[in-house]
Parts: structure tokens; C-alpha cells; sequence
């Protein structure tokens, strides 16, 4: 004797089919949980942490390594030479850590809040010195090839580039005072100066 429609055993065997493929997920679940219990059991803390201290140690490293500059400063200051300062740094603190400044230094001709760059020759002047040297150390933002260095020239300098008039010549030293230029296509960030402008002048601009 049939107790159930047909209709009713389709429902019941839907059940049965829902309750086996649950306890058959359940059991893989606890199964592969049990597993990865076993796999920490066997992870050393110590461990972890010496590798996490290693990479972490490495990135400061880089991070350091790309934010230091270096400057060479001479004239009359205590200890001339090279010195390492952090990116951003300023005229003063070349000077600093260059001793500081000789009693006979000419501090009028010295912009001490002018911000550095790396690879940057700083010169500091005797009172009473001859215009004439100052003006030859000046003129090192135009490198021996002839090319203008975007990072230090003037906006004199500037516009001898062609198509670079005052304006741009304003504009491309408002940009490098935020932003220092890496690299001579950076200069295409500049408003105004395009791809055809750049063409123009990429073969007479350097950025170090």
C-alpha cells in the first residue's frame, strides 16, 4: 500500500538529498579545519617575527636610501665637503652640518632657505669677494654639454630655450619648487608645454 503521492516522495527524497550533502560539508569542514589547527601547531612565532623584522628592515632601508641626498658645499664654511641630508633639506642645513658658517662668510649672498637637491654644489662667499667667482659657480645650472638643468637655472637661463618665454620660464620653476624634476619628459607636466614644445627643447634641457 502506497502511503505517499508521488508528488509527496519527490519532496522527501529533495530532503534526504539537502541533510546528506550538509553532514558531507560539515564533515569536510571540520576536516580541513583540524588540518590547518595542525599546520599552526608547527609555525614557530619567533620565527614569523624575525621575517616579518626582515622585510620590514629592508623596506626602510629603500625608502631611506631614495629620501637621502647628497651635496658638496665649500667656501667659508668650518668642515667643507660632502654631506647626506635628507630630501627637502635647505641651504642651512648644509651649513650646519658643515660646521657652520665662517665669521668672515657674506650671509647677504647666501639664500640659506633655498631647498637642495641631490648632486648640488653650494658655494659660500667671503665679504668682499669678486663678483666674478660667484657668477662662474652660478652658471654650473648650464652644464659643459651646453644643456640648461631644469632643477637650478634661472628664469634668465630658462628662456633662452625655445618657445619657453617668461611665463613658462615662471611656471617651470613654480612646479620644481613642489616637485623637483626627475626626469626632462616631467616637463611636460608643466601647463602649457606639450609634446610639440617638448621636441623643441629636449635635446638642450638635463634635470641633474
Amino acid at each position: 500500500m502506497n502511503y505517499f503521492t508521488k508528488k509527496e516522495q519527490l519532496v522527501i527524497m529533495f530532503l534526504i538529498l539537502i541533510i546528506i550533502v550538509i553532514s558531507l560539508f560539515s564533515f569536510f569542514a571540520k576536516k580541513n579545519l583540524k588540518l590547518g589547527e595542525d599546520d599552526l601547531d608547527t609555525i614557530n612565532p619567533e620565527d614569523l617575527l624575525r621575517e616579518l623584522d626582515k622585510n620590514t628592515e629592508g623596506e626602510d632601508s629603500l625608502d631611506e636610501e631614495n629620501n637621502i641626498i647628497m651635496v658638496h658645499i665649500s667656501g667659508e664654511v668650518h668642515m667643507p665637503g660632502l654631506v647626506e641630508l635628507a630630501q627637502g633639506s635647505r641651504v642651512i642645513d648644509a651649513v650646519k652640518l658643515a660646521g657652520g658658517l665662517k665669521n668672515d662668510a657674506d650671509m647677504d649672498r647666501i639664500n640659506l632657505a633655498k631647498k637642495l637637491l641631490d648632486e648640488e654644489k653650494i658655494y659660500i662667499p667671503k665679504i668682499g669677494e669678486e663678483n666674478t667667482l660667484i657668477e662662474v659657480l652660478s652658471e654650473s645650472t648650464v652644464e659643459d654639454s651646453g644643456k640648461i638643468n631644469l632643477n637650478t637655472a634661472t628664469k634668465e637661463q630658462l628662456m633662452t630655450l625655445p618657445g619657453i618665454g617668461e611665463v613658462l620660464a615662471g611656471r617651470i620653476i613654480d612646479y620644481r619648487e613642489n616637485t623637483p624634476f626627475k626626469s626632462i619628459t616631467d616637463i611636460k607636466n608643466v601647463s602649457g608645454i606639450g609634446d610639440k614644445k617638448f621636441e623643441g627643447i629636449e635635446d638642450l634641457i638635463i634635470t641633474r
